[in-house]
């Protein structure tokens, strides 16, 4: 009887051994099956990714292809086939080509060149819109113009002769002279890594290219938008802008009102901040600041923003902004711009046609600024150096480029609006 009962304990035991063995071997299988899962989910996420990249890549590449065999050379004509309000004294105008043929891909972010005969001026008006639909959109081009009225302050000012043109004397049906697609200002779409596009009032159009070529090619990178106007007068493809944001998880709309209308505009609903898009407003609202940004808006807004964006860290090679008229910025710390100025060898720039000699101290731009500072009428469109408008000859002298012109001028001519003078100069103006 004591044997019999003397087993109890030992079977409880060996029970609970193989109980804990037990145990252990399924945390074994359990631990083995979740690093399985783990490393499955892993394997799916990074084939998603690498097919992304793949498709991104692919993309870029029917993208550059399209450019080389379908663009032109010199004006083609084009028809608006639709001009639709915006709101805001925006219009967009949709071309497609009188001709029919094909159009070629462009880069989010780049601008046409339009060369308009107005009525009543001898030479035809060279004006450049920034493009603001996705390239992958192939049936036309689509430019969104806002009208220039005479400022609040000055409303004795003339309004926008190209502006007013396009508003006022442009309609469905009618035929304007266009350049091909061009510009340094675009998003790079081979590119993965988190962009923040910033909008100041009409400055939104190449920021609308590049939001619609990222939602339209699937892509997933991390991609924030700050609009900023006044009110919601001035808020324009408000329900787009709303929607692209719902359809995709990776992108993230801020819209900001300087000046909202009270009883009319309706923060949380309307608009997100109550304020000017700033850096300090990035602050409080990114992650961090590990960002590529892309700005285009007025003049002062950029100049704010690359400054601001220099002293929180960012690179200068990581600040992109279109560079358009009077809204243009230069990366130049302004101490190394004061000693650049200082520094500078006193020249000479002679306008031959106007009778005008004017020193060069550095503190102009470029000659077209220094000439147009001085009360020298002279031709441009872009500001850039890509649609040729402002070439004037050069009768002595030579001249130094402060970027790299979308093509050179031929001998003997330079692009006043980045050129500056590496000696004393004559110009043919």
């Amino acid at each position: 009887m004591d044997a019999i009962f003397a087993s109890g304990p030992v079977q409880v035991v060996s029970a609970i051994i193989m109980a804990t063995a037990l145990l252990q071997v399924l945390a074994l299988l359990f631990s083995t099956w979740r690093s399985a899962v783990y490393a499955r989910d892993q394997q799916e996420l990074a084939l998603k990714l690498l097919q992304r990249r793949v498709e991104a890549e692919t993309l870029q590449r029917e993208i550059e292809r399209e450019k080389g065999t379908s663009s032109w050379s010199g004006l083609r004509k084009f028809r608006i086939d639709r001009k639709v309000a915006e709101g805001g004294g925006i219009a967009s105008f949709y071309l497609v080509p009188h001709d029919g043929k094909e159009i070629p891909q462009f880069e989010p972010g780049q601008y046409l060149t339009f060369s308009l005969r107005v009525p009543e001026r001898e030479k035809p008006l060279v004006r450049c819109y920034s493009l603001s639909d996705s390239p992958l959109q192939k049936s036309s081009y689509r430019v969104s113009i806002k009208r220039a009225d005479p400022p609040r302050q000055n409303p004795d000012a003339p309004a926008g002769l190209s502006s007013t043109f396009f508003h006022n004397s442009l309609n469905q049906g009618d035929i304007v002279d266009v350049k091909a697609p061009s510009g340094n200002f675009f998003l790079d779409m081979s590119k993965h890594t988190p962009v923040v596009l910033i909008g100041g009032g009409i400055g939104l159009t190449p920021m609308l290219s590049m939001l619609n070529a990222l939602c339209d090619s699937g892509s997933q990178r991390e991609t924030w938008l700050f609009y900023g106007v006044r009110n919601g007068e001035e808020h324009i493809v408000s329900e787009h802008l709303a929607r692209m944001e719902a359809e995709n998880e990776h992108v993230h709309l801020q819209v900001c009102y300087s000046n909202p209308r009270e009883g009319a505009d309706v923060r949380g609903t309307d608009y997100d901040h109550g304020e000017r898009v700033s850096v300090e407003l990035f602050k409080k609202v990114l992650p961090s600041n590990n960002y590529e940004y892309y700005i285009c808006g007025p003049g002062p807004m950029m100049e704010s923003m690359t400054n601001g964006l220099r002293e929180w860290g960012v690179p200068d090679s990581d600040v992109h902004f279109e560079a358009f008229g009077p809204a243009s910025v230069k990366k130049t710390a302004p101490s190394e711009k004061k000693a650049a100025v200082a520094g500078a060898p006193e020249l000479e720039v002679t306008f031959s046609k106007s009778g005008k000699t004017l020193k060069w101290d550095g503190t102009s731009e470029s000659i077209l600024e220094l000439a147009e500072d001085n009360g020298i009428d002279m031709d441009s469109g872009c500001r850039a150096g890509s649609c040729g408008t402002c070439i004037t000859a050069v009768k002595d002298g030579e001249v130094d480029y402060i970027e790299e012109p979308g093509a050179l001028p031929e001998d003997s001519s330079c692009l006043t609006c980045i050129a500056t003078p590496k000696m004393n100069l004559t110009l043919d103006a």
